[in-house]
């Protein structure tokens, strides 16, 4: 039992570097979330316009993003980001770039599966709620964001919590541009060659466990928001 108790005391000395990894996690999970949400009710609402261009638009963004790897979008963004920062500005960017680059690519990228997740969410609300808030004198503005959008989230939100589960889970991936959240952090500390194996399945522990229970609350509310 050496081996576990030298991955708990190390385990104990790399809490802070833990942490910060682990916020970093949460960092571009909710302004990945967010931003994505935002983007994607946006796509949606393209999607259900009657201006084909706009239609269009937004059906090849959502085919696009769904058709290629989540990976090569990351990359993509990775040098992406830094060389449009400097075309733009003249000036380097001075930030994180892995961090930019990873909220970016996620935003981007949920951004066309939060899009279906609305878009179906705005489609099961009865075309008669739209007539009658036509009827009120509303306009479509005005019928989207306080009569149809409202309800649309109270039904979707279920399945934007479990996309963004998936995002928290896919987030590992950011380990491929460098970048040190929770999961790269647990295997870049201590000695590697011995303690590898036990530092992965901790991640892996963390993630099971954090999904686990965030799924638990997402059915738990699901059937709380049934009507």
């Amino acid at each position: 039992m050496e081996w576990l108790t030298a991955f708990l005391n190390d385990l104990q000395l790399s809490g802070p570097a833990l942490w910060h990894g682990f916020t970093i996690t949460l960092k571009v999970l909710v302004m990945a979330t967010i931003g994505g949400i935002l983007i994607g009710t946006l796509l949606a609402l393209m999607r259900l316009s009657s201006i084909r261009v706009l239609n269009l638009f937004a059906q090849g963004y959502v085919n696009l993003f769904r058709s290629i790897p989540l990976l090569l979008v990351l990359m993509w963004f990775y040098f992406a980001v830094p060389f449009f920062y400097t075309a733009l500005t003249g000036n380097y960017l001075t930030i994180d770039t892995a961090l930019v680059s990873s909220i970016v690519a996620f935003m981007l990228f949920e951004a066309a599966y939060f899009s279906e997740i609305v878009r179906a969410g705005i489609q099961s609300i009865p075309k008669g709620q739209t007539a009658a808030a036509y009827a009120l004198g509303m306009t479509y503005g005005q019928s989207m964001r306080l009569i149809i959008l409202p309800q649309a989230f109270r039904k979707m939100t279920p399945l934007l919590l479990q996309q963004t589960i998936i995002l928290f889970q896919d987030s590992t991936m950011v380990y491929a541009i460098g970048l040190l959240d929770f999961f790269r952090t647990n295997y870049v500390r201590g000695d590697l060659m011995a303690l590898l194996t036990q530092y992965i399945l901790f991640a892996g522990l963390v993630y099971f466990s954090v999904s686990l229970i965030a799924t638990y609350a997402v059915k738990k509310l699901q059937r709380r928001l049934t009507v």
